[in-house]
């Protein structure tokens, strides 16, 4: 909407420039009246273009350590008939 009104308003006052002052031709006012409609055409324009979809950016890639685990004997243990070292997972 706000694109809309901005092209509106932009050739409103491109109208009401050009109409104050009609053209003649001469001492080079052709040329400059094709350039100013050229300009102006490209501020309509500009304005009134639709804008580009936002680009997705993929975040940073995330490095994550894994512990180091290993298994080992643990402290020995009275199960009711004898003496048994258990194997224990340990991880730093």
């Amino acid at each position: 909407m706000k694109n809309a009104i901005a092209g509106v308003a932009t050739a409103f006052s491109i109208f009401v420039v050009a109409a104050a002052n009609p053209a003649q031709a001469g001492s080079g006012d052709v040329a400059a009246g094709l350039i100013g409609g050229f300009a102006a055409g490209a501020i309509v324009g500009t304005a009134l273009a639709p804008r580009p979809a936002p680009v997705y950016v993929a975040p940073a890639p995330v490095y994550v350590v894994q512990p180091q685990c290993y298994w080992t004997r643990g402290r020995p243990v009275w199960d009711g008939y004898r003496w048994v070292r258990p194997h224990v997972q340990v991880c730093d």
